[in-house]
């Protein structure tokens, strides 16, 4: 039998085992929350279909919700008011979500209002390629696109999107985001061109029953002489433990299963990528007297490969032998959605997907072996200013990387000469970024997570099917994240993806061996530096500064 072929059929296999070890746990869980609302509940009503148990939500869920959220629109649209009008909304297709959900949602939508919408689907890493040539060309083709914050600096400071008209704002309820999805996210020059649909950070993933298991436990304590703190076996705190749990899992087993630490993303996946690196990195190298980690403020020289950065390029690198095999060829989709859901690895730094995917994916069989914290600290942090290691007297330093700052909705400011398709452009923003439907998107598979204040009431998602416990401790992970005092923000910068896609080529060199960490990590900081003085450093260090409150 061929490699390939054996390695699947023990990945089937695995899979198997987990979902068999879980299922009962998992159907009395359904049984227990399974809720009996009033059906003038909306939010109770959306979060139903098709309930936590019940299988994935398809074109046919998707659908039924966006219909059920309709009512603001026709509070403000007349039935057929936008007939004859054709937009263009250009987005990801990751995951079979994003642009793929988005049309479910937006058919009734359609229906209603009389316009038609036509689609451009963009896998992840081809997304900023074909961005920027729009940009680069003057070629706009489309008139709503959903983008990451990160792409501000690209867009709006070249006047390329239209300003969010007050009746939208009120419509969707902007003032119910988390404080940091406020302006200036989503603002230039004072103007507000975001509707938000999601609040990216990385959280940090694990599996319980790995980190509760007893066999291990004594292992721990008889094997591991350098335990880097973690006194008893448990879940890791800091990075340090992460690497000693990742070397120690390897030969293990639970349940009969071989057993992994921590899983890396390796391969380049068009810029983004990088943030699976600045996850290990952030704890080490956001100081919290300095709210700058990846440029020197006033500057822009690069820190990606000062000691902090080189350190957590070296934690990959080490902990590599002790990964599954085939890990340098694992981009994010690859860690998160074939290898973690699917029962491969005990540890993972994703965005919020993974929370709301474990219960409700039909490829996930690690619903009831997964909790959630902030992202590990380090028992030391990098002083920029000094080049000094310190270790902090309030305990191990953490820094949750608020990745991607979240998916908004923007519209072009093409649209702006033409009143009636300027109304109906902003018009499906707004269904799609709706206070009562994002809650439905934040707890079912859909490429976005909680990003409202209202979204954090966990008696609503147990009321969907959600386990108490277990939905505790995701949504608490996404709101410490968020309001921590030491939250790693990332700048929104023109040609940010320019900066992180040549980050990942180098990269991927460092982590096959190629090159050493050092000598990669000032490789991208030489690019860097070119890429900077390409778009002007003065221009650069001022957006920097915007971007992070500094004067």
């Amino acid at each position: 039998m061929k490699v390939a072929l054996h390695e699947h059929f023990l990945h089937i296999n695995r899979r198997a085992l987990l979902k068999s070890a879980a299922a009962a746990t998992l159907l009395g869980a359904t049984a227990k929350y399974t809720p009996a609302f009033a059906q003038n509940n909306l939010r109770a009503e959306i979060l139903k279909i098709p309930g936590v148990g019940s299988g994935q939500p398809g074109d046919a869920e998707w659908q039924k919700v966006g219909e059920l959220c309709l009512g603001a629109t026709k509070q403000s649209v007349k039935q057929g008011e936008f007939k004859g009008v054709e937009l263009t909304f250009l987005g990801t297709n990751a995951s079979n979500v994003h642009n793929v959900l988005s049309r479910g949602l937006l058919k009734p939508w359609e229906a209603y209002t009389g316009a038609k919408i036509t689609w451009i689907d963009l896998s992840v890493p081809d997304f900023n390629a074909r961005l920027q040539q729009s940009i680069a060309l003057n070629a706009i083709d489309f008139d709503i696109i959903e983008m990451g914050a990160a792409f501000e600096g690209d867009t709006c400071s070249r006047g390329l999107m239209s300003e969010v008209p007050d009746w939208v704002k009120k419509q969707v309820d902007m003032d119910d985001y988390v404080n940091y999805l406020k302006a200036p996210v989503g603002t230039w020059d004072g103007k507000t061109y975001r509707v938000s649909v999601d609040g990216d950070c990385h959280n940090f993933n694990y599996r319980t029953d790995v980190f509760s298991d007893v066999d291990l436990a004594q292992s721990w304590d008889k094997e591991v002489s350098e335990k880097a703190g973690l006194v008893h076996w448990g879940l890791p705190q800091t990075w340090q433990q992460v690497q000693a749990a990742t070397k120690f899992l390897k030969g293990k087993q639970v349940g009969g299963m071989d057993a992994f630490g921590y899983l890396d993303a390796c391969k380049p996946w068009g810029g983004f990528g990088f943030y699976y690196l600045a996850s290990r990195a952030s704890a080490y190298a956001k100081h919290p007297s300095d709210k700058a980690w990846i440029f020197d403020v006033d500057t822009m020289k690069p820190r990606i490969n000062n000691a902090a950065w080189v350190r957590a390029i070296q934690d990959v690198v080490d902990a590599l032998p002790f990964e599954p095999a085939d890990q340098l060829g694992m981009d994010p989709l690859g860690t998160g959605f074939t290898q973690f859901l699917g029962g491969t690895g005990s540890m993972l730094a994703w965005w919020g997907d993974i929370g709301s995917n474990v219960k409700t994916n039909d490829n996930s069989v690690i619903g009831d072996l997964t909790g959630f914290s902030i992202l590990p600290g380090s028992s030391d942090v990098y002083n920029s200013t000094t080049g000094l290691w310190e270790t902090l007297s309030s305990g191990p330093n953490r820094a949750p990387n608020m990745a991607f700052i979240g998916y908004g909705l923007y519209v072009m400011a093409r649209v702006d000469g033409d009143s009636l398709k300027h109304r109906a452009a902003w018009s499906a923003v707004a269904h799609l970024g709706g206070k009562d439907l994002s809650l439905w998107t934040a707890a079912y598979p859909s490429g976005l997570q909680p990003y409202r204040n209202s979204q954090f009431n966990v008696s609503e998602w147990v009321g969907a099917g959600y386990d108490e416990t277990f939905v505790t401790s995701y949504l608490r992970s996404q709101a410490d994240s968020y309001n921590h005092p030491n939250a790693a923000i990332e700048p929104r910068l023109p040609g940010i993806y320019q900066y992180y896609s040549i980050a990942e080529d180098e990269l991927s060199k460092i982590y096959s061996g190629q090159v050493k960490p050092q000598e990669g990590a000032d490789a991208i900081a030489s690019a860097w530096e070119k890429i900077t003085d390409q778009l002007g450093r003065d221009k650069q260090i001022a957006l920097y500064k915007a971007s992070l409150g500094v004067q």
